[in-house]
């Protein structure tokens, strides 16, 4: 089953270089482009795409505040964050918006496809590079709404960096019943992605500190 995707960036010519990136992998559908936030929200309604390429610096509405916007209004839609710079900022704005991945513009095609894949999957991926600036910055909920036990399983498997079809298989329940959890899950804990949630089991010794952000 494909992969659909829209694409969102104000340069023209950036959104051609990813087209032309990403439509030599037969799996990837690219379904739409938006030229600004207003747009991609827009269509992130209509559209319902599995995943959204976002780049941040947009003129009107940022790249973060989309995010945050189609998190609210089409949870299921996994957003991979673009940028040209690393920047603290931009990568806890994004974070926090809801963005499952964050990647830089000069990533190479196989590095992009993977980690549109790992979003699709519903796989957290944390890089070495941001890790351990968001484990600082981030914001993790204080006193969350208890979780069930198989919650519990859930998160520490998300956690660990499982895909949504590896944890169906590891505790015998669907795909659609660990997409429902997750959700349940996110709305428990008060947060917009499945990183944030990652990092709030890492603070509660749910899991280990992963040795990049010790």
């Amino acid at each position: 089953m494909s992969i659909r995707l829209l694409i969102v960036d104000d340069h023209a010519v950036v959104r051609q270089g990813l087209r032309l990136f990403l439509k030599v992998d037969p799996e990837l559908e690219i379904v739409g482009e938006a030229v600004n936030g207003i747009q991609a929200v827009q269509m992130a309604q209509e559209l319902k795409p599995d995943v959204i390429l976002m780049d941040l610096l947009m003129p009107g509405m940022t790249g973060v505040e989309a995010t945050a916007a189609i998190k609210q209004l089409v949870p299921e839609t996994e957003i991979v964050a673009l940028t040209s710079v690393l920047e603290d900022q931009s990568v806890i704005g994004a974070v926090r918006a809801g963005a499952i991945g964050y990647m830089l513009k000069d990533t190479d095609a196989p590095e992009l496809i993977n980690a549109i894949r790992a979003a699709a999957a519903g796989q957290v991926q944390l890089s070495p590079k941001a890790a351990a600036r968001l484990m600082r910055e981030v914001r993790v909920p204080q006193s969350p709404e208890k979780l069930t036990d198989r919650e519990i399983e859930v998160l520490r498997l998300l956690a660990q960096g499982k895909a949504n079809k590896e944890i169906s298989r590891e505790l015998h329940i669907s795909e659609t019943t660990v997409k429902s959890h997750v959700g349940a899950i996110l709305g428990k804990l008060g947060v917009a992605s499945r990183t944030q949630a990652a990092l709030y089991a890492v603070s509660i010794g749910l899991v280990d500190m992963p040795k990049d952000m010790a």
